[in-house]
């Protein structure tokens, strides 16, 4: 993922959990938001120290689902382009496991789909 894809800026995520909408689809729940900025989309990730003690452990879920998202986001970047809608996305990971990345992947995949379905029903709602 290149720098400015990154979903960094503190106002930004601040402004996508008290503003932005959100659905839950086991073990992850997403924000999104539809955003202002030059870069179609924007993607952040995190994984509750809750329910996971250890550091390892959250940044190996982090990192299977940052690659399952990678291999996956060309159609909804795509999809963005074509109706220049720019959005902002988090991940948070809610399971209680470590996930095996066979299950990350398709769930990513299906996440992926549904946030086409959002950006094209909002595209046609804007024209």
């Amino acid at each position: 993922m290149n720098k400015s894809a990154r979903l960094k800026s503190r106002k930004l995520i601040e402004e996508l959990f008290n503003d932005g909408k959100s659905f839950s689809y086991a073990p992850f729940k997403v924000f999104y938001l539809h955003t202002q900025t030059d870069v179609f989309l924007q993607a952040g990730f995190g994984v509750s120290a809750k329910s996971f003690k250890r550091a390892t452990d959250r940044n190996r879920i982090k990192r299977l689902t940052r690659e399952a998202y990678r291999l996956q986001k060309k159609d909804l970047d795509e999809k963005l382009k074509v109706n220049h809608w720019h959005l902002a996305v988090f991940f948070i990971y809610i399971g209680k496991e470590i996930p095996e990345y066979p299950l990350i992947f398709k769930k990513m995949g299906s996440i992926l789909k549904k946030l086409i379905q959002i950006a094209d029903e909002n595209n046609t709602s804007n024209n």
